[in-house]
């Protein structure tokens, strides 16, 4: 198989990257980041205009992209410039509407006029469907939804959420505008939300939405996989800089090869996660997904930490301070094992396919 992107990726993976290189310096994100509404409102219309979130589109629905590999090739400059907009609530949301052919969804949130956030996790049942307290029922005005979800990625700036609630003895999915929200910042930067929804007015887009609702969730851990890769390769660089300055004995440490040989082990990490993701992306319409990519969310688990340990050690006292750039790469990284499932839980999720 040929794992060359095409002419359009390449210029997208251009374009994108240009323009978070100029309007998103470590500086202005971190700036935005970390307080309401934890994004910058003109950006996500920017990146709207340029096509970003019409890249996550297939072309059946109006969109020029919509596979693995655009959404790799989009996440991983996200992950470059540590992007705090919430593109991985919007990538989930699109491809559930993509999956019932909800035109107006998908165009309402390709668009940018819409921020559309998926809440399926709850605070005591984080890790199955099956376990969902969050109930639907039907009325004579149509359906309503009970319950809370936790840690709704892009929940803070949403104004339509997509609920996974239980219907006896299945699980539902349904659009809905009301809910009550409580917003906060994740420590990494970005923001989160919990969520109650009190007999909430919905549309059902579907009584039986499990496999769809996996899907969508195992698209969201390839764009983490692709974005960890971006964030592994910039503070590989950034840590490879400050050696090569760092001087002690009147020699550049980047010449000792005890941290040579740790700058290489980082270096491998980072090959290896992105040879996984690639496959996992190459895999992501295909019957073997959900294996693949629970295999590269593992891998990306343990390599990101490692790279993200082993910067922080090699930087030495400033690998740890908020001004410089490196500390929040690797901030990032250690938290994207940890989003939509760490390590630990997928290769749980292996161990019970294969048995």
């Amino acid at each position: 198989m040929n794992f060359t992107h095409t002419e359009d990726r390449r210029m997208l993976a251009d374009s994108l990257q240009r323009y978070l290189a100029e309007q998103y310096p470590i500086e202005a994100r971190n700036q935005v980041a970390y307080e309401a509404p934890y994004h910058d409102p003109s950006r996500w219309s920017e990146l709207a205009e340029l096509g970003i979130l019409s890249a996550l589109v297939d072309e059946a629905h109006g969109g020029f992209g919509g596979k693995g590999f655009d959404i790799t090739v989009v996440f991983e400059e996200l992950g470059r410039a540590l992007c705090p907009e919430p593109m991985l609530a919007a990538l989930m949301c699109l491809r559930i509407a993509q999956a019932y052919d909800d035109t107006d969804l998908i165009n309402a949130i390709s668009s940018g006029a819409s921020k559309a956030a998926l809440a399926v996790f709850e605070p005591d049942n984080s890790d199955t469907l099956e376990t969902l307290t969050t109930t639907a029922r039907q009325t004579d005005d149509g359906w309503v939804i009970d319950g809370r979800k936790s840690v709704v990625y892009g929940g803070p700036q949403a104004d339509v959420y997509l609920v996974a609630a239980r219907i006896h003895d299945s699980v539902g999915l349904f659009v809905t505008e009301q809910a009550d929200k409580q917003a906060f910042a994740m420590i990494d930067g970005g923001g989160a939300a919990e969520l109650s929804f009190t007999q909430s007015p919905a549309r059902c887009l579907s009584e039986s939405a499990g496999d769809v609702i996996n899907d969508s969730l195992d698209t969201g851990r390839l764009a983490l996989c692709a974005e960890a890769v971006g964030a592994m390769e910039v503070l590989l660089g950034l840590t490879n800089e400050y050696l090569t300055q760092r001087q002690q004995f009147g020699t550049p440490i980047a010449t000792f090869q005890a941290l040579q040989h740790r700058l290489v082990d980082m270096a491998i990490e980072l090959e290896q996660c992105r040879s996984m993701t690639t496959l996992a992306a190459s895999k992501l319409d295909t019957e073997e997904r959900s294996r693949y990519i629970a295999m590269a969310k593992n891998l990306i688990g343990r390599g990101a930490t490692l790279v993200a340990e082993e910067a922080t050690q090699l930087h030495g006292g400033i690998g740890m301070t908020w001004e410089y750039a490196g500390a929040h790469y690797a901030k990032r990284l250690i938290m994207l094992d940890h989003q939509l499932g760490d390590r630990y839980q997928h290769l749980s999720r292996l161990i019970s396919e294969a048995a």
